[in-house]
């Protein structure tokens, strides 16, 4: 891992919360020349200390108003049954985030769907017995708490 030092810290810090601030800003916010900041922002994406730049859009605009948390036992947890479920579930797009847990359930989904006739469907499709599920069980999430709030989390000292 680089070395990052509190100018890098800082730098992070502002864009963690604003990745569209113009480096002029974050250069004034951290004390730094525009061509400091931008070369220290670089180095950052090539390191990958930063390792995406991305707009997060309103579900509702995606067809996706319910997000539904699926735990997913499988019949058999050996290695080849966990990775054949991995890698066939990635490729339905009602899936935005998935999980390899611990404990009584194999997988944990998050499901988003604009309706709950897509989610029959979907699980028609995804978690049938021939996919070697066992059982799952549905999370249907009312409101949204705290989501994709990655900035809440501090860096590490080292």
């Amino acid at each position: 891992m680089i070395d990052l030092d509190a100018f890098d810290r800082r730098l992070l810090a502002l864009v963690r919360e604003n990745n569209l601030e113009p480096a002029r800003v974050l250069a004034d916010k951290v004390g730094l020349s525009l061509s400091a900041v931008l070369r220290r922002l670089r180095r950052l994406r090539d390191e990958k200390v930063i390792v995406a730049d991305i707009a997060v859009i309103n579900p509702a605009l995606t067809g996706s108003a319910l997000t539904m948390h699926v735990l997913v036992q499988m019949q058999q947890a050996g290695p080849q049954t966990m990775d054949n479920f991995a890698r066939t579930i990635v490729r339905h797009p009602e899936v935005t985030a998935a999980w390899d847990v611990t404990g009584d359930d194999d997988f944990l989904l998050k499901v988003q769907v604009g309706t709950m006739e897509e989610y029959d469907a979907f699980t028609r499709r995804a978690l049938g017995e021939d996919k070697g599920v066992h059982s799952f069980t549905t999370l249907i999430a009312i409101r949204n708490i705290i989501e994709n709030e990655v900035a809440r989390r501090p860096l590490r000292d080292r």
